[in-house]
């Protein structure tokens, strides 16, 4: 199976929940296949279902001063950060497509196993943490867990939108912004922090874009355009033209 791959760069949030609309429709459709959209977001917080507002540090007044917007969404999870610097995926995949069919807990299991083993691919060993959704670092002596990638997800009609935030070099301290995902006990730290030496934005999704292709079985296809999926161009999301099968 192939899985299509965007590498849209740095898009405005409300744009990319726009984008996610279209191309789950087109998925429920049949008219495109399984997708992995992967950008960065201008500053923003997200609110999963199930997130309280208490978790937002920051008064209204300076995320305004900031030029942080703030967006109540369908996916699970609580309070998340997103900006330049983290590296966020938008799977549209068709559970249904798989054999055997992919239940959800099985699908986000699936997740932070692409990613645990793309961070390996830079030599930060990572972890899932028992009854906290994401992907962390592994404790070593007197140093806990750090959580370096965020997961919420929302799945209707067995199509999956939503997805990952994995910290590739963001600016740490805007997560003093938030009780990031609702957590108070655990640090937030970055691929740029844990590696030795640090990777670039590109091979970080490099990686990723292949270990999804591992974990979930598809031959990974980057894709130049939304107008490549899509019958409608949409020219405010475009890609670099260089493409490459992985």
């Amino acid at each position: 199976m192939i899985l299509n791959l965007l590498q849209l760069g740095c898009v405005p949030y409300r744009e990319a929940v726009d984008l996610q609309r279209k191309l789950i429709e087109a998925r429920h459709d049949g008219r495109i296949g399984n997708t992995l959209v992967l950008l960065e977001h201008p500053p923003v917080l997200t609110l999963g279902r199930n997130a309280s507002r208490a978790n937002i540090l920051a008064s209204d007044e300076f995320l305004a001063y900031r030029n942080v917007e703030v967006h109540e969404i369908n996916r699970g999870g609580d309070v998340t950060y997103h900006g330049p610097g983290q590296l966020v995926g938008y799977p549209i995949f068709d559970l249904r497509s798989f054999t055997p069919r992919l239940g959800a807990v099985e699908y986000v299991r699936l997740l932070e196993e692409a990613l645990i083993r793309a961070s390996g691919d830079f030599g930060v060993l990572a972890t899932r943490l028992a009854g906290r959704t994401g992907v962390w670092t592994v404790a070593g002596g007197s140093i806990p867990e750090k959580k370096i990638a965020a997961i919420g997800v929302h799945i209707a009609r067995g199509i999956t939108s939503h997805g990952f935030a994995l910290n590739v070099h963001p600016d740490l301290r805007d997560f003093e912004l938030i009780v990031p995902c609702g957590i108070a006990d655990r640090e937030v730290t970055s691929l740029e922090r844990e590696a030795d030496p640090p990777p670039t934005m590109e091979a970080v999704r490099n990686a990723v874009a292949r270990q999804f292709g591992h974990v979930f079985a598809h031959q990974a296809l980057w894709l130049e355009s939304v107008a490549d999926l899509l019958p409608e161009p949409d020219q405010s999301l475009q890609v670099p033209a260089a493409h490459a099968d992985l």
